[in-house]
């Protein structure tokens, strides 16, 4: 161990994954990458599948992913560009699908009538890659990773234990405005003698920084379940069931998304493409409307 508390080859892998949510965490980076998981497309074919996006938000977000190795540009004349995942943007599709699927689970999701079956209550249909930016929206908040990298090599740590743990400069005055948001998150909890340890929340984003840490490591998407920090017994991470969270308030939340292009696959594969419903929508399973109750509140509340 080095003198932070963490071995040099921890401290490196935090370092890159914190560079990866750093990467990821500009809102439609993950609806952008989604987009062209299929084939190359052009400037006119992406932004019909991202309709919302305001006018002047998709080219600095092509031109940031493409800086970032993940997205190519070819032009074969000014009026034909197009725009595709290089091998480093597929090879990232494994990390998205641990992100979907976390905040498919994890991530609370109001109750609202069904149109299939009337006088019944179903989940809120969200987007797949809603889920994704969710999720990083709670995890990519200054020192946030680090705090948890640290609170789980640590089991239970205090804010000065932790920066002594942690790398840099950070110092515990620095720590408890991390510590604070992931006690709110529900991924940290207090314990005794001004203490924290990671819940059990916290510790199901075991997947998707082991995704992330495979990824930024250039190694196979099938070495993901081995990580010095992040490792969990099998049986732990099949198990642990806990209510749904509520979200971090971020834009965009519960505006129905336009349906998908006919030009994403439709095959389910280990490769980086989706379904069409995985990109725009997850569905639920309706509930009967009288074990909702009556009014909007019945319902179930989403803050996102």
């Amino acid at each position: 161990m080095t003198a932070t508390g963490l071995s040099r080859a921890a401290v490196a892998d935090l370092n890159r994954v914190t560079q990866v949510l750093e990467m990821l965490a500009p809102r439609w980076s993950v609806w952008t990458l989604m987009s062209l998981s299929d084939q190359p497309l052009r400037y006119t074919e992406i932004k019909p599948r991202l309709a919302l996006l305001a006018d002047g938000q998709l080219s600095p977000r092509l031109k940031a992913l493409t800086a970032d190795g993940l997205v190519a540009r070819d032009a074969v004349s000014a009026r034909n560009v197009s725009y595709r995942l290089t091998d480093r943007g597929q090879a990232i599709a494994p990390a998205l699908r641990e992100l979907v699927a976390w905040g498919d689970a994890r991530l609370e999701k109001r109750k609202v009538p069904s149109k299939a079956l009337p006088g019944m209550f179903e989940p809120e249909r969200i987007p797949a890659a809603q889920n994704a930016e969710d999720a990083l929206a709670l995890i990519t908040t200054r020192h946030t990773a680090a705090v948890m990298w640290g609170l789980r090599a640590a089991g239970t740590a205090t804010g000065s234990e932790l920066a002594a743990i942690l790398p840099g400069s950070l110092t515990a005055g620095r720590l408890y405005a991390p510590l604070g948001q992931l006690v709110d998150d529900e991924f940290a909890e207090r314990t005794g003698s001004r203490g924290y340890r990671l819940t059990d929340h916290g510790c199901s984003l075991a997947p998707v920084f082991r995704a992330l840490s495979a990824w930024a490591a250039g190694r196979p998407a099938t070495s993901a379940r081995k990580h010095p920090i992040w490792t969990m017994e099998e049986q732990q991470e099949e198990g642990l069931v806990r209510p749904a969270a509520p979200r971090r308030p971020v834009a965009l939340a519960g505006v129905t998304i336009p349906a998908p292009g006919p030009a994403l696959s439709t095959a389910p594969g280990p490769g980086a493409k989706w379904r069409p419903g995985d990109l725009f929508s997850h569905g639920g399973t309706a509930a009967p409307l009288a074990g909702a109750g009556a009014g909007a509140g019945a319902m179930g509340g989403r803050g996102r």
